[in-house]
């Protein structure tokens, strides 16, 4: 028994050294340098944290790298001194690689610093895929801002966009991704966007990372109204959230012990919606005749009933629903019960304002399927940038798509791209995009034949070849189902089968005049053949004489013998050389019918 609580114990050490080597070195986190040059400069560990940064290059195609002026360089952290700004098109986005179903800590940092030497601070807004996350006006922050928001990405592709919304330029300095807790920071719906995170201390030094093992950033708060009190024992942090241990070692309690201890802000409206993440740990050492206990009470009701924080230990208070306040005013007390005899104390404290991402992104395959297109025939289109179909004011063009609600992915159901300069063949890909309707090929340097998979796909309706010289027939899938296919302008495509057909001069087709047996038609051939190599028999002559059904037969030929068919009429007459009969002096027979 000795020995497996010895094995246990041996694991759980272990484990936990995992974690903590896999926490410490930085597992899943992306720190991007936005406008650092791809030389020697990149990577680089930032001195003040040990965090490695990276370029923003390979994560993004477009935008200019610029600057801040030389006189503030001294003002901010490495990763603020350079950015990526951009001039070109409404809507620039990064790519970047995440955990699908998993709490990611998205964290972006501006900083215009005069780069340009214009003076104009940029407004503009910043996108989480389809759905606009906030907008950054940075008129009146010299000092530049970071947005923060807890976020579950709905696919392992996450998408951060600058919107030009006007005459200035987007930009960006930093660009942070750290995975969360699985089990921490849960909502009803929306995800968190960050309204402050404060550990109760005098100081003015924040604490981030490596203290804290997911890079939040705390910073110090305290009021005139509270007395600090300290620890220098080790702390523990374990839990689904993990506050850092230094800022556990601290803790506000009111200076008068019969008071509530009471944090205030103001809502920006009084719509918003917030989650309160509370954290707490007992670092005094209390008498046997000594209690801490205490009720926390949120916008005036009930938030917990009676909270002992553990000694030395963490317990963490939250909100189990997103909570607003009266006229926008919030209060959230910590008020002494009855029993206890001790003041309230707390540690340090997270308020998350909810933001709701509401619309679906574009179907995963149709995206797939478009950026396979688009890298078979290397397009570079700079609005083809964010989800393809949404918002819908910044729809790729070229595209149309089905948007029937927000809760609906979209689908694609219009393809053009004419005039786009493709070559080679059709890209098999297109074939994935199943509710296309509509299909614009026209205009192109395309080669090879129209596959048959295009007639696969939903609700296609007719197929225009003006302006080809397409000597071929339409694939019996387009035939069976129909496609909105344009491809005039294509003059080395073809279709299916006129790739593959007989030279014309070897066609010989066989027309018919009504349906008969089996039998009319091998005599019709025998007739044809013989007739040809002008080798009439009397045995011939006396077997058309012993069939007079024969004679309609000859009749109808000789009646035709003089009239010349064109090639788009025997493609008609023999449903596309559908029957063959057999083969003749010059070439293949094909069973037909007249066209009157």
């Amino acid at each position: 028994m000795e020995r497996s609580m010895v094995l246990l114990l041996l694991l759980i050490g272990n484990l936990a050294i995992i974690h903590m080597v896999q926490a410490q070195s930085q597992q899943g986190f992306i720190s991007l340098d936005c406008g650092l040059p791809t030389n020697k400069q990149s990577p680089y560990k930032e001195e003040s944290t040990g965090l490695q940064f990276t370029s923003d290059a390979t994560f993004i195609q477009t935008g200019k790298i610029g600057k801040i002026q030389a006189n503030r360089e001294g003002d901010f952290l490495k990763p603020s001194i350079t950015l990526r700004y951009f001039p070109d098109g409404t809507r620039n986005c990064y790519n970047l690689k995440v955990e699908k179903g998993r709490n990611h800590l998205i964290r972006a940092r501006f900083v215009y610093g005069n780069y340009d030497g214009r003076d104009i601070s940029p407004k503009f807004n910043l996108y989480i895929g389809p759905n606009l996350w906030t907008t950054i006006d940075l008129e009146r922050l010299v000092n530049g801002t970071r947005k923060e928001i807890i976020h579950v990405p709905t696919s392992n592709s996450l998408q951060i966009c600058l919107v030009k919304t006007g005459e200035t330029t987007p930009l960006i300095s930093a660009l942070e991704i750290r995975p969360m807790g699985k089990n921490s920071y849960m909502t009803k719906s929306g995800s968190l966007g960050l309204f402050f995170r404060v550990f109760m201390n005098k100081s003015t030094s924040y604490l981030r990372y490596p203290e804290d093992v997911y890079d939040r950033q705390w910073v110090p708060y305290f009021r005139t109204a509270w007395t600090q009190i300290s620890t220098t024992s080790d702390v523990g942090n374990a839990n689904d959230y993990e506050p850092p241990k230094d800022a556990l070692k601290v803790a506000a309690i009111p200076t008068n012990a019969s008071e509530p201890l009471t944090v205030e802000w103001s809502s920006t409206t009084p719509e918003d919606q917030y989650y309160l993440y509370a954290h707490f740990a007992e670092i005094q050492e209390l008498q046997t005749n000594e209690t801490r206990e205490f009720k926390m009470v949120f916008d005036g009701k009930l938030f917990f009933s009676a909270v002992v924080p553990p000694k030395l230990g963490i317990t963490t208070i939250l909100s189990t629903s997103s909570d607003t306040c009266k006229e926008g005013e919030c209060s959230l007390q910590l008020i002494r019960t009855d029993r206890s005899t001790l003041p309230p104390l707390l540690n340090a404290l997270e308020v998350y304002k909810v933001v709701q991402l509401p619309q679906s992104a574009t179907d995963e395959n149709d995206v797939a399927a478009v950026k396979a297109i688009e890298a078979n025939y290397a397009l570079s289109r700079i609005d083809w940038q964010g989800d393809p179909c949404a918002p819908r004011n910044l729809t790729w063009g070229g595209l149309n798509c089905s948007n029937t609600d927000t809760f609906t992915p979209p689908r694609i159901t219009t393809l053009n791209l004419s005039s786009s300069g493709l070559a080679g063949d059709i890209a098999a890909a297109i074939q994935n995009l199943t509710q296309l309707v509509k299909l614009d090929l026209s205009n192109n340097s395309l080669t090879g034949e129209v596959p048959e998979f295009l007639g696969n796909i939903k609700s296609l309706v007719f197929i225009n070849l003006s302006g080809n010289d397409l000597n071929g027939s339409i694939p019996q899938s387009l035939q069976r189902k129909g496609v909105e296919l344009l491809v005039e302008g294509n003059p080395k495509l073809c279709l299916s089968h006129s790739c593959r057909q007989p030279p014309k001069k070897k066609v010989l087709v066989l027309i018919v005049a009504s349906v008969a047996s089996a039998a009319t038609i091998v005599i019709a051939v025998l007739v044809l053949f013989l007739l040809h190599k002008n080798k009439e028999s009397t045995y011939l002559q006396g077997l058309v004489q012993l069939l007079p059904w024969t004679s309609t037969v000859n009749d109808t030929f000789a009646n035709k013998k003089s009239r010349r068919f064109t090639y788009s009429e025997v493609i008609k007459m023999t449903s596309n050389f559908q029957r063959v009969l057999g083969r003749g002096g010059f070439g293949m027979v094909y069973h037909g019918t007249t066209l009157n």
